[in-house]
């Protein structure tokens, strides 16, 4: 059975997190409601879960076998045994490669202990990783985002039971993690079922400025990047 979580918010959309009821997500609303704020709306309709290292185990070959299953962009969310929460957008499909690829909308971002989103600065092209089956060193088998080989924004290495990531110039981004190697707590991935229909923009309902963006300034307050008085 799965269970869903769905709320359009002026100026914003929550997706529909699609999970099985059992499953005790790191992808939280107010974190998806954070992430949507740079994605385009037919890609912030219904995420659904691909991956949960918790159900599906640490085995790379599963792992690759439903992200690369499902097609279309990505959410990557990885918490590390220190509480920490980050990961990356894949605007593209993950494929087996020898080199970087990906395109301009793919980011990376925080969300615990803070909120933060990192695009993609345009200084170079490498933008995802994902090797699998190479035997020589200079093609490190995982998935990453952006820097360098072996020295990565993010990585996930085969083993999946730990991870890299370091300052990267690809994305602007620190050290997302409190340590540039750290170990895994939990590893989530989610499909972003894009909508080809156009979808309406609901009529405004009247009210002041402030009683319509209610809601809004609630999820600023819920992730922690709201300002601290309304004016």
């Amino acid at each position: 059975m799965l269970w869903f979580c769905r709320a359009d918010i002026h100026g914003r959309q929550v997706p529909e997190l699609r999970c099985p009821e059992n499953i005790q997500c790191v992808l939280r609303r107010e974190f998806a409601w954070h992430l949507c704020g740079v994605l385009p709306q037919t890609e912030a309709q219904e995420w659904v879960l691909l991956y949960h290292s918790s159900v599906h185990g640490l085995s790379f070959n599963t792992f690759l076998s439903k992200l690369m299953s499902s097609g279309g962009p990505s959410i990557l969310v990885i918490k590390d045994q220190d509480g920490n929460i980050f990961g990356g957008c894949a605007s593209q499909s993950w494929e087996r490669h020898h080199d970087f690829y990906g395109d301009l909308k793919c980011f990376l971002f925080s969300l615990q202990p803070r909120c933060a989103i990192y695009r993609a600065t345009g200084a170079n092209n490498n933008l995802l990783w994902c090797a699998a089956g190479y035997t020589s060193e200079s093609i490190p088998n995982g998935i990453g985002f952006g820097g360098q080989k072996n020295h990565f924004g993010i990585f996930l290495p085969a083993s999946l039971d730990r991870g890299y990531g370091f300052p990267s110039v690809t994305y602007g981004n620190p050290c997302l993690s409190e340590k540039s190697s750290f170990q895994v707590d939990c590893i989530e991935c989610w499909r972003l079922v894009s909508e080809t229909q156009e979808q309406k923009i609901p009529a405004a309902t009247g009210g002041t400025i402030l009683e319509r963006f209610k809601e809004d300034r609630n999820m600023l307050n819920m992730v922690g990047i709201a300002d601290a008085s309304a004016q």
